[in-house]
Formats: structure tokens, sequence, C-alpha cells
């Protein structure tokens, strides 16, 4: 399945320098090579469509669910935030906007690539929560969005649909309610009137199941390792196994690479506990064998 870009895609090329490497996904529309945008005149000001339009982290803060209300394409009725984060699940948080002619195509094509990429299942171990940035967009036009990205996230996968459909939710909301969650989240954004199109950033939020935001994920492609510890680290270890949490404390956050990366003093760290632990249970038996003997 094909998921097609719509008009004007030139315009959300600029946005890219925001968003970082571009999904290598075959049925996307993106070129094999960048694009090249030359911006004329002095190479470090922000293009007119750009300014101020990015984001300002507020890691650590809480967002306030049970005072921002959307509506809700599974059944077209207004809730409050909250209700998407009940379940005492990490939640994965994206803004778009569904008829956005390139780049929000791209980050919800690469959150699918990776949230498929895990062994966890939406619904079951996380939730996510997409929602529009254009008051204008219906709950229909979301409700049919977010069947093309079931599908897709559905493909070649033994899931369980109906719990994944409870888990993955596409909003609607007014104006004030959007402005509300962008600023908590410090999700700037414009609307280019001439073009006809908003210029944001690509970046996708990770919410402990308090509404806590934990982390923020730049691009438009999400590996799965970055989704699961990101997600692991916001359930405070909670969700996975034991290996998982292994992995998490193997792993650390980089803000400069914007992603995880190894850290190897708590790989040796690690690596000394384990082998101390079989030395001291090899030396346990050796020496409870060498007293049986003694004994005998």
């Amino acid at each position: 399945m094909k998921l097609h870009f719509g008009k004007n895609a030139i315009f959300c090329v600029l946005l890219l320098g925001l968003a970082g490497p571009v999904s290598s996904r075959a049925d996307s529309a993106a070129p094999a090579k960048p694009a090249q945008v030359e911006l004329k005149g002095d190479p470090k000001k922000v293009p007119q469509e750009l300014d101020g339009v990015g984001v300002s982290e507020h890691l650590g803060e809480r967002v306030d669910l049970a005072g921002i209300e959307f509506t809700d394409s599974a059944d077209g009725k207004p809730k409050k935030l909250i209700e998407f984060f009940s379940s005492g699940k990490p939640v994965i948080l994206n803004l778009v906007y569904y008829e956005c002619p390139m780049l929000c195509t791209m980050v919800l094509n690469g959150l699918t690539d990776g949230i498929k990429g895990l062994q966890w299942s939406v619904g079951k171990e996380f939730r996510v929560v997409t929602v529009s940035i254009n008051p204008k967009e219906s709950s229909q036009m979301a409700l049919g969005k977010k069947e093309v990205y079931l599908e897709e996230y559905f493909d070649g996968a033994q899931r369980n649909a109906d719990v994944a459909k409870a888990g993955w939710h596409f909003l609607t909301g007014t104006e004030e309610q959007i402005k509300k969650l962008s600023t908590q989240v410090g999700f700037n954004f414009k609307y280019d009137a001439f073009q006809k199109q908003y210029a944001h950033p690509a970046v996708t939020f990770i919410l402990t199941p308090e509404g806590v935001i934990s982390r923020y994920l730049y691009g438009v492609t999400y590996q799965p390792r970055d989704l699961k510890l990101a997600l692991l680290e916001a359930s405070q270890g909670k969700i996975g196994n034991v290996l998982d949490r292994l992995l998490m404390f193997c792993y650390h956050y980089e803000p400069s690479a914007r992603g995880y990366s190894l850290q190897a003093f708590r790989v040796m760290q690690l690596g000394a506990a384990l082998t101390t632990l079989l030395l001291g249970s090899y030396l346990s038996i050796f020496w409870t064998r060498q007293r049986k003997g003694k004994t005998k």
C-alpha cells in the first residue's frame, strides 16, 4: 500500500533541516537523494517561512491532561486528553495535520515503521496519540488517516487488531485546545497563508503515563531501538523484561546526536558484575564439592 503526498511538496523541503534524515521507505515519495535547496542571502538567517518554527524542550514538565480536550475520531466525541493516558502506559505523542503534503506523512511513515519493528504492541505496552494542528480538519478525516496507518501497522504482522485500534488515537480539536497542547510540549508552528500550509518541526514526544514529557525524538525516521529505550524510560522500567532493563542500563540518550548511544563504562560495569557473579557461583560450587569430598 502506498501513502501518497499532496501537492506543493517543495515548500515542505525547507522543513527538512528541522527533520533530520529522510525515511528510506520504498513507497514514500521521498527522492533517493536529499533535495538541495539553495537559500540566497545570509546563510545564517532563518527563512521567513521558518521564522518562529521549532521546538522548545520542556523535559520533565507535566502536560495539563485534564485541561485539554480533543475530538476522538473513533466515536466523534470530545474527550479530555487524560482519557488517553488512563491505561498506565507510556504514550507516544505527535502533532501533525492530516492534509499535510509531505512532512507529516514522512513523520507518520517513520513512526509506523519504527513501532512495527518493536516486539511490543500498540495498546498493550504503550499508546500512540496523533493530534491535528489544523482546527479545520474533521474527525472523519482523522478516522480515514487512522484506518490507513493501522492497515500499514498490521501489514505482515500478527497483532491484536482490537487492542491496536483502541490504543492508537487520531484526534482533532479547536485552535484554542491545539495551542494549549502545542505550547505545553514546546511545538512551535505557524500557518503560511501564501502557501496555505503549516510550517512545523518534525518531532515525536514520549510521555509518561502521568503526562510528564520524558523524551523528544527528532526527525522523520525512528529506530525501533530508540523508541524502545524512550518508552522504557517513560515507564520507568515497568514494561519489558529483565533484558530490556539491562538494555536501558547500557544505553544513554545523547542530546547532540539526538539518539541513544552505548555507554562503554556501563557495559564494563555490567560485564564486571556478571563476571563476579559467575566466578562466585563457580567457586561456591567448587568449595561445596571440596567439603563434601573431605567428609567422605
